[in-house]
């Protein structure tokens, strides 16, 4: 079989990079004619994909961590439309886990994904679309595959998004120090949350959506942040805008990546992908 492989090096702290070559020798041995691309900064994968399959190139791999493999995922559209409907997207997570990871029982890791994708077959597969506008207020679209979220997980992706110093000590110890950051200046704000036969004004520290079987798998943790007291709503769509209650900008993110703020939608997409998995 043929691929295109889009790459980034600098996933999972460098180490992506350092492992390349054992990466490349393991999936030449699915994939034995691979032409491939290496990122070189942000935005670059989801060019390259919508280069790619304009090419003619029918098989995507993304290497690399959540937000790589987003940023490919979304190179699959342009302007709210499929690209290649028949084009077939697959992913190494290099890095640690993941809620892409979760959601298809994937072990962390590059030795793991390869393993994986050497015995995966190809399936319909549904995604979530988020449209919010950015924090210039441009509106932005994002597709995701694992889920995504808005409020303090969401300021969390954007503090790490943004971390430097703190990445040079590793994806755990930036992941620990920017959640404890963010939640010492955490404010509990009110968003309303719309959707079928549910409409309400709350405080809340988190709201996070999971695609599960053609719905939104939705927990709404509280001003506290308490996990043992979260609630959960199921919608195949879901809008959340802030009111005159709200606290500043509130993040949204998509597969652990900042997305944009508040006012979003978050809907449901069927079977709008072929996903080798």
């Amino acid at each position: 079989m043929t691929a295109f492989v889009v790459f980034n090096p600098n996933a999972a702290g460098g180490r992506t990079g350092r492992d390349w070559q054992q990466i490349e020798e393991a999936l030449e041995r699915v994939f034995p004619l691979m032409s491939f691309f290496v990122t070189t900064g942000p935005f670059q994968a989801a060019h390259m994909v919508r280069d790619a399959l304009r090419d003619g190139h029918m098989e995507i791999i993304a290497v690399g961590g959540d937000g790589t493999i987003n940023e490919a995922l979304n190179g699959f559209f342009e302007r709210g439309a499929p690209l290649a409907p028949d084009a077939t997207f697959s992913f190494v997570h290099s890095g640690h886990d993941s809620a892409l990871c979760r959601r298809f029982g994937i072990a962390p890791g590059w030795q793991a994904g390869v393993a994986h994708l050497a015995r995966a077959r190809i399936h319909k597969t549904t995604l979530g679309r988020l449209a919010c506008i950015s924090g210039s207020g441009e509106p932005v679209t994002r597709y995701f595959l694992g889920g995504a979220s808005l409020g303090l997980s969401a300021s969390t992706a954007r503090a790490l998004g943004r971390a430097r110093i703190a990445k040079l000590l590793g994806p755990d110890f930036a992941l620990r120090l920017h959640r404890l950051l963010v939640r010492l200046r955490w404010r509990p704000t009110r968003v309303r949350l719309m959707a079928a036969g549910h409409d309400e004004i709350a405080g809340f520290a988190s709201v996070s959506l999971t695609p599960n079987a053609g719905q939104f798998d939705i927990k709404v943790l509280d001003g506290r942040n308490r996990a043992d007291e979260a609630r959960a709503l199921r919608t195949a769509r879901l809008t959340a805008a802030p009111t005159v209650d709200t606290k500043g900008t509130v993040d949204v993110e998509t597969d652990g990546e900042s997305a944009g703020i508040l006012p979003a939608s978050f809907e449901i997409c069927p079977s709008a992908l072929n996903l080798r998995v």
